[in-house]
């Protein structure tokens, strides 16, 4: 499934449709290359989930822990800093208790991380974004048919 992105407006759609039709335990790769439009993708979803106040780029801290309304944590990692998946170590995920996991540049991790139930590749297109959406798992193909059935968004699907 793909879509444009003309600006943010859209990529703030795509970030609410995703909030709004995923799994009570998601896990997300956001690949892209700089500026393709990750942080801003991760931002809008992590809005649409409730979480008020500032929302960081992790680019330097690597993590960031975001309480979500009606309960959960959300993780929004950028793993771009990081030589190695040995590194995560000393940001103790294993404990993290998220039930949503959005990973930039996942991969840095090499294979250190959960796998992805969607994978989202995003890349430059003209003054836009294109999106792309890849199911991972069983837990991914059933998302993106809840994305594909509720017919929101369907002007910026690329066909």
């Amino acid at each position: 499934m793909k879509f444009f992105l003309p600006d943010t407006t859209a990529t703030d759609a795509l970030g609410r449709l995703l909030a709004e039709t995923q799994p009570a335990d998601a896990i997300v790769h956001l690949h892209g290359d700089l500026g393709a439009g990750k942080s801003t993708l991760a931002r809008a979803w992590l809005r649409a989930l409730g979480v008020s106040g500032a929302i960081r780029s992790p680019t330097y801290t690597l993590v960031e822990h975001y309480p979500l309304a009606g309960g959960g944590k959300a993780l929004h990692l950028d793993l771009y800093r990081i030589a190695g998946a040995g590194e995560l170590e000393f940001l103790a995920l294993d404990d993290a208790g998220a039930t949503l996991w959005l990973v930039e540049w996942p991969e840095r991790a090499a294979g250190a991380l959960p796998d992805a139930d969607l994978r989202i590749e995003l890349a430059v297109d003209g003054n836009g974004r294109a999106a792309g959406l890849f199911a991972s798992t069983s837990v991914g193909r059933e998302w993106l048919e809840r994305v594909s059935e509720t017919g929101a968004c369907e002007a910026l699907l690329i066909r």
